[in-house]
């Protein structure tokens, strides 16, 4: 745990940046360490849970906005010399007119690519436009996370309707889900530990066995 921290805290030898935003892959910065990119519809609380990942380092910033669909870009975070994090717009409502070229592209030509994090809001649980995301990286073969947002809106009831329907979901119909279904508060801030463990593992940067 101690060790997922220190990736996400700066210090004077290892900086957190927000590096470049684009549009399309020529624009995107080089592939050059292990990324993890976070999607989903418009408003899911995307770019509020990135900033959580990053409270950390307060310096790093990260726009929220009120209003959906307010990411209209790929937006690169460099993490030191171990990894990248993305953005992505939001799709559905006032999602970018070239938004499924500029994420096609991008799941398809990243080779980088470690793992999509694909977020689902906690208190109205999946909806037919979170199939938009799913079913792009089922097509794509991605293998990707959900992640369920905004738990401290939900009432617990709701919350196990949720999960529950989420986990049928994915054990029926999903082929590169990964079976743990992490619930998170950007606000309380639950949650927002073990997913940083996680990025770190798939990143390559938390061995799960330390070597003899």
């Amino acid at each position: 745990l101690q060790r997922a921290e220190g990736l996400f805290r700066s210090d004077r030898g290892h900086t957190i940046d927000y590096v470049s935003s684009a549009v399309r892959m020529d624009h995107a910065p080089p592939p050059d360490l292990p990324e993890v990119c976070f999607i989903g519809r418009s408003n899911v609380g995307k770019s509020s849970l990135i900033r959580a990942l990053f409270s950390l380092s307060p310096e790093v910033e990260v726009r929220v906005s009120k209003t959906p669909g307010h990411t209209k870009k790929m937006n690169f975070f460099r993490v030191g010399k171990y990894f990248t994090l993305v953005d992505m717009p939001g799709y559905g409502y006032r999602a970018p007119k070239d938004f499924v070229e500029m994420v096609e592209a991008y799941l398809q030509e990243r080779n980088t690519l470690k793992r999509t994090f694909l977020l689902v809001d906690g208190v109205v649980g999946l909806q037919k436009t979170d199939h938009i995301g799913i079913e792009m990286l089922e097509e794509f073969g991605i293998p990707y996370v959900m992640v369920l947002t905004k738990i401290d809106r939900a009432s617990r009831g709701v919350l196990l309707k949720n999960v529950l329907e989420i986990q049928d979901y994915v054990k029926e119909k999903a082929h590169g889900c990964f079976p743990q279904l992490f619930l998170v508060s950007s606000l309380e801030f639950s949650g927002v530990h073990l997913l940083r463990c996680f990025v770190a593992h798939i990143t390559g940067n938390l061995p799960t066995v330390e070597a003899s």
